[in-house]
């Protein structure tokens, strides 16, 4: 297991399990992200963060932009090498594969939480 996975983690909206949730806890882990992976079973959670990079992912994913309570400010697919929008009040990202939040439900304004 890397620093940035976390066992027990889950992704809920509306008391539903969305998915696993892994947590980037340090500042290296946060910038490697997704970096070098195939894909992404669940979800990965960076805090604090306002904007993502997709330079060297060998996947498309979904952005979803948190404030401080959780709530989505912004859904955003992102393919392989661009740079993401600065949300100035986002105060943490969910990255996942590309689709998710549409199979998911995940839609700007829900409140996401982690448990």
């Amino acid at each position: 297991m890397s620093s940035s996975e976390s066992s027990g983690n889950w992704l809920i909206l509306d008391g539903r399990v969305l998915a696993t949730l892994e947590i980037a806890h340090s500042r290296r882990d946060r910038r490697r992200g997704l970096l070098g992976r195939d894909g992404i079973d669940g979800a990965l959670l960076l805090s604090p963060a306002k904007s993502v990079h997709t330079f060297g992912m060998r996947f498309p994913i979904d952005v979803a932009h948190l404030d401080a309570d959780g709530v989505v400010l912004r859904v955003t697919t992102m393919r392989p090498t661009r740079i993401g929008s600065f949300v100035f009040r986002s105060r943490s990202v969910i990255e996942t594969e590309a689709g998710a939040f549409a199979r998911w439900g995940v839609s700007e304004g829900d409140r996401l939480e982690i448990r």
